[in-house]
């Protein structure tokens, strides 16, 4: 009865002990599970993986560059934490009782292993499949707004940040993102630099009126001329009841809140933060 309630954990053997201990995971977290999900985006045994992923990656040896006085495990847990809530480094160093310089290095070097041994999972264009209708919108990523880039500045948006393209299936999966290109260009702009249609058909996506001229299905624009006849008017809202599937998808995406509220790490570091949740959020999804 008491071996039943024993919750078993995978260990991988290393000379100084186990890999949860390697790792410094606390004692305390290895008898209590605590929930962390709510705090992080992923559970426990996810953690543990995204851990083990880590400790184990063909990185240069200066990548693995953690706090030692936190450990992987509580350096991945504090990174976690701030790109699933954008909480102030001070804030965080409170929480885990360190400083927020050791806050800050934790998640530099945390974010950059986590984009590089999750890239295999991030889809690229070319692993687009063209038997398949996408629905594709654009999305802001908001940033500070730094004087040193104006071309970071969104007239639509009228803030500044970054824009990704999204595609998602017609059952509402998540099948693409973008590399992310300054806050100022044009969807449309963005998805020629994408490269996406080159080698699928543009008639079996569809998109907002931003993406009108691409070959795509797009809801019809007003004409100057006259209004929208009443088959126009159908058409259109047909097409916008099936864009809202793409809607809801930016906006699961966007329950990382570092990708909804503004970035306020240096720009220079923006990139790599975004490749870091695309790539946990696919893996998730895997």
């Amino acid at each position: 009865m008491v071996a039943g309630k024993i919750h078993s954990l995978r260990r991988a053997c290393v000379k100084e002990g186990s890999f949860l201990e390697r790792i410094g995971l606390p004692h305390s977290i290895q008898r209590n599970e605590p929930c962390v999900y709510h705090t992080t985006g992923l559970s426990r045994d996810e953690i543990e993986e995204l851990c083990a992923m880590i400790h184990s990656a063909e990185t240069e040896p200066d990548d693995k560059s953690w706090p030692p006085s936190l450990g992987l495990f509580k350096s991945v847990v504090v990174t976690l934490t701030y790109l699933r809530r954008n909480r102030v480094q001070e804030e965080l160093a409170e929480t885990y009782g360190t400083s927020q310089p050791t806050v800050s290095r934790a998640i530099s070097a945390v974010t950059l292993l986590i984009k590089k041994v999750l890239a295999p999972f991030v889809p690229t264009a070319d692993d687009l499949d063209e038997r398949c209708q996408y629905l594709l919108d654009g999305t802001l990523l908001p940033c500070w707004s730094w004087a040193s880039r104006p071309e970071l500045y969104s007239g639509k948006h009228k803030t500044t940040g970054m824009n990704v393209q999204v595609a998602c299936t017609l059952g509402e999966k998540l099948a693409w993102i973008s590399d992310p290109i300054e806050g100022s260009r044009h969807d449309s702009h963005c998805l020629s630099e994408s490269g996406v249609l080159v080698t699928l058909n543009p008639a079996d996506w569809i998109g907002d009126k931003g993406y009108v001229g691409n070959g795509m299905i797009t809801p019809i624009k007003k004409p100057e001329i006259r209004d929208l006849l009443n088959w126009e008017k159908e058409f259109n809202n047909e097409v916008n009841k099936i864009r809202a599937m793409i809607e809801r998808v930016i906006a699961n995406f966007k329950t990382w809140r570092i990708m909804h509220t503004d970035y306020r790490r240096p720009i220079s570091t923006f990139a790599t933060t975004i490749s870091a949740v695309v790539g946990l959020h696919f893996w998730r999804g895997a």
